[in-house]
């Protein structure tokens, strides 16, 4: 039976290719997309899941999230890496669509209250409207069936961060939120730099799955360019991590990664400012501010082929049903 998903996006790049897996695959419901600022701002990141619900005629509903952090002063988008549009150089036009009246942590929790531990929460941006969920209605820890996050990094395999030293973007954007998700007594697994840094989309893979999947290959090759421009440019790469499909890779397949176990807490100020920690020993300390705190699941390796074909199978699968 298919796992119900709400996704919670600021749809940029990436997004777009962790959308459409979500979308196209049979392991999973598309029950929602919510949106929150991050790669781009909310007013941008709501119009670009409706442009996409539109094109591919999803069935998920779309309710609009956060426009800023829980306490910090925003970053802003990062048009650097996924253009003015989120996109990439592909223009998005004003599309005509109903979004739910309700803002996005109150859809979210709705939701969970009307179907408890049926749906996965799966987020892919800052945590800002799994944070107002909380805080609103702290019962949603017992009614969620799952949190799937990719955000983080915790030095494994030499990744600690990729807008600071210490710090992923995600996290970084809203650490005050994200130290309340990773805190909360629910079950969540964080998948995020050490395991999404593994995983590439190279240029030859990204060329392929324009032949082989009709217009949906296409588009993501389209929206793809710009991100590759800047991983070549910043990175030394002719390809780009697998960050957000990485998510929706562990909700289709957990087997694909190895998780440690531990409690997470998330550093909220100061130059390490969205660094992620667990605790993976379970010595008592004098002084343990994880120590109370449940143990969550952290991606620490990936089955990075295995991975790679799903994504591509399911992309080149879904192409032909949609031409």
């Amino acid at each position: 039976m298919a796992t119900k998903i709400i996704l919670d996006t600021d749809p940029g790049i990436d997004d777009v290719m962790a959308i459409l897996f979500a979308e196209a695959h049979a392991e999973i419901d598309l029950m929602a997309i919510t949106t929150v600022y991050g790669n781009v701002a909310i007013d941008r990141a709501t119009r670009n899941a409706l442009y996409l619900k539109q094109k591919y005629q999803f069935s998920a509903d779309i309710a609009q999230g956060a426009v800023g952090p829980l306490i910090k002063d925003p970053v802003g988008p990062t048009v650097a890496v996924h253009g003015e549009s989120g996109f990439g150089d592909v223009a998005v036009p004003e599309v005509d669509g109903e979004i739910d009246t309700r803002p996005a942590y109150q859809y979210i929790i709705d939701a969970v209250t009307a179907q408890p531990n049926e749906i996965t929460l799966v987020a892919v941006g800052p945590l800002t409207n799994l944070a107002l969920a909380l805080q609103a209605e702290p019962n949603i820890v017992n009614l969620v069936k799952e949190v799937v996050i990719m955000g983080g990094a915790f030095g494994v395999n030499d990744h600690r961060g990729n807008v600071t030293p210490y710090a992923e973007a995600n996290v970084h954007d809203d650490p005050h939120a994200a130290d309340l998700v990773f805190s909360a007594a629910w079950p969540v697994v964080i998948i995020g730099l050490d395991v999404t840094e593994q995983s590439f989309f190279s240029g030859e893979y990204l060329d392929q799955l324009r032949d082989d999947a009709a217009e949906v290959g296409q588009f993501i090759w389209d929206v793809s360019r710009f991100y590759l421009k800047f991983y070549k440019e910043k990175v030394g790469l002719d390809a780009c991590h697998v960050h957000d499909p990485s998510a929706i890779a562990y909700v289709i397949k957990p087997e694909l990664f190895t998780l440690s176990e531990g409690p997470v807490r998330v550093v909220t100020q100061g130059p390490a400012e969205g660094m992620t920690i667990q605790k993976f020993d379970g010595r008592q300390y004098f002084h343990d501010e994880w120590q109370m705190h449940t143990p969550q699941r952290v991606g620490v390796a990936v089955n990075d082929v295995e991975l790679l074909e799903i994504y591509r199978q399911t992309i080149i699968n879904y192409g032909h049903k949609m031409s």
